[in-house]
């Protein structure tokens, strides 16, 4: 039987290198033009996504990538005052350790026979009747098992539910400090090995350290609305006007944290963030499933990632169980996931009730404390 993924996402490798350890073999669909296509993002919190490397047989190779002191934690408030300070120590158990998204994906993908994954196939549409996933350019490849890996935007999705997701009122400027350490080692001693958050007023900046040297930085301001960088008056086409508004945006903010937005490069990003209702189900249909976000797309507090790996893993393993009867797998698995991601999404939507309250550094430091 042919089983086609439609996303070569961490959630669809994951589920693509398990199913290679029992013997079943898939086809990987990815619209992008190759790996490094485009960047991958940032660190990774990988904590119960690490179950799903073992399935994978890829423990031990991602604790030679990942980073142990990526765990240390600094939480301030916007007028310097630091609340909570975690240094990990260097025998510390690797819990939850830091990886480079794009580290982590070359992980699975070079774990993978070299055709598994057919690059520049962008998904339109499919014909279950037929068994047949249409691309962008006009071909097709048949399927017995068709699984959307898809993200956010998921257009598989469309085949399972009706949900589509909705903006929370939080909107990211990302930005960043390449070579930290060379650069700015002021700086990059105020920030520490690992993260650095700053809460209060309506806003966060949220700085993590990459293993390449860059620190990126992501400014989120909460309850606005979803045109709202249309009406913040930041340039996006002028990176030195824009940085300087997002000082503005910062009124009152200590200087060290105006500094680091003034030391950044011109690479700039705003970003809308969604998410699906929480605890969605759909009725288990033959031939079709989700993973990771195009399942259970949840606010960005380090549940996602992890999700979508176990949902790969899961999957994979429910298949390996079950290779004469997709139906029966695909059930088995969707029980399983909607009470899992259920529970994490619900989880998700609490820590950003959290990060958008009045006092949020206080309560924060109460939830690390606690």
């Amino acid at each position: 039987m042919t089983i086609a993924i439609i996303g070569a996402g961490l959630g669809g490798l994951a589920l693509a290198r398990v199913l290679h350890v029992h013997g079943i073999e898939a086809v990987v669909h990815e619209r992008e033009a190759s790996r490094d296509a485009r960047g991958q993002g940032g660190m990774l919190d990988i904590h119960s996504g690490q179950r799903a490397l073992r399935e994978a047989g890829l423990l031990d190779q991602f604790f030679a990538i990942a980073r142990g002191e990526g765990q240390d934690m600094r939480l301030l408030e916007p007028d310097g005052t630091l609340l909570f300070q975690e240094d990990t120590p260097d025998d510390a158990p690797p819990d939850r350790p830091e990886v480079d998204r794009a580290d982590l994906r070359n992980l699975l993908l070079d774990s993978l026979p070299a055709d598994t994954v057919r690059w520049g196939q962008a998904f339109t549409s499919a014909s279950t009747d037929k068994g047949l996933v249409h691309f962008a350019d006009g071909s097709s490849a048949p399927y017995d098992l068709l699984v959307g890996a898809d993200g956010a935007q998921s257009r598989v999705r469309a085949l399972l539910t009706d949900a589509r997701p909705v903006h929370i009122g939080q909107n990211v400027v990302e930005v960043g400090i390449p070579d930290i350490d060379r650069t700015h080692p002021d700086l990059a001693a105020m920030l520490g090995r690992g993260n650095y958050w700053v809460l209060g007023n309506g806003m966060s900046l949220a700085a993590q350290r990459n293993g390449d040297g860059r620190v990126r930085i992501g400014i989120s301001f909460y309850d606005t609305a979803e045109d709202w960088f249309a009406t913040s008056g930041i340039p996006f086409d002028d990176p030195a006007a824009a940085r300087e508004r997002l000082i503005d945006l910062l009124p009152g903010w200590d200087s060290r944290f105006t500094a680091l937005i003034a030391a950044c490069d011109d690479t700039i990003v705003p970003r809308a963030i969604f998410t699906l209702p929480a605890g969605l189900t759909w009725p288990s249909t033959p031939g079709v499933t989700l993973l990771g976000d195009a399942a259970h797309l949840m606010p960005p507090v380090g549940e996602g990632a992890n999700m979508a790996l176990l949902d790969g893993a899961l999957l994979g393993l429910a298949l390996a169980a079950h290779p004469d009867d997709f139906s029966a797998a695909v059930e088995e698995y969707e029980r399983e996931m909607f009470e899992r991601t259920g529970a994490a999404a619900r989880m998700s939507a609490r820590m950003q009730d959290l990060l958008t309250s009045p006092d949020a550094a206080r309560k924060m430091l109460a939830f690390f404390q606690g």
